[in-house]
């Protein structure tokens, strides 16, 4: 069954690179396929594992700055709880585990989140068919930027 599943939610590993920093995101990406994506695939106000398969790790060679909370340099499982205008990006200390349990529900254990935040969506006419995280460097700082359907979400940190 798991091997099955990557052929549909391909794995990717993305890295960032600036100068002496360096953030990997390993996820897999499923497919759009004609499905309505948050709100009915992935509901709203419901934590996700941000991706398929395996939870989604990020992994980075120094401490960032989110909103003014500092995430310590190390590797991380990432989940999201998308809503209809914000999502919460929660950063949690547990990581290679497979993003839901026999339940379909997310495992994740919320004792060990290191760092919450919300951020805004977007909507917009583009439609990304397959799930997508890139980074953007914007000025001395940059954005992790996560997009699927029509929702775009931009996350700003500095370092």
């Amino acid at each position: 069954m798991k091997k099955q599943t990557k052929s549909f939610s391909p794995e990717e590993e993305i890295v960032f690179n600036d100068n002496d920093l360096t953030i990997k995101v390993f996820y897999n990406r499923p497919y759009k396929k004609g499905r309505e994506i948050f709100g009915k695939l992935v509901p709203f106000g419901v934590v996700w594992r941000t991706g398929a398969n395996e939870a989604t790790t990020f992994e980075t060679s120094k401490d960032l700055q989110f909103e003014g909370k500092t995430l310590k340099q190390g590797k991380y499982s990432l989940w999201t709880i998308p809503g209809e205008e914000t999502w919460v990006f929660i950063f949690n200390s547990e990581f290679g585990q497979w993003g839901v349990n026999s339940s379909g529900e997310a495992n994740r254990d919320p004792e060990k989140d290191v760092l919450k935040l919300e951020v805004h969506s977007v909507q917009q006419e583009r439609v990304f068919e397959q799930f997508t995280f890139a980074f953007e460097k914007v000025g001395e700082d940059a954005e992790m930027v996560l997009m699927w359907d029509k929702t775009l979400v931009a996350v700003p940190f500095s370092y």
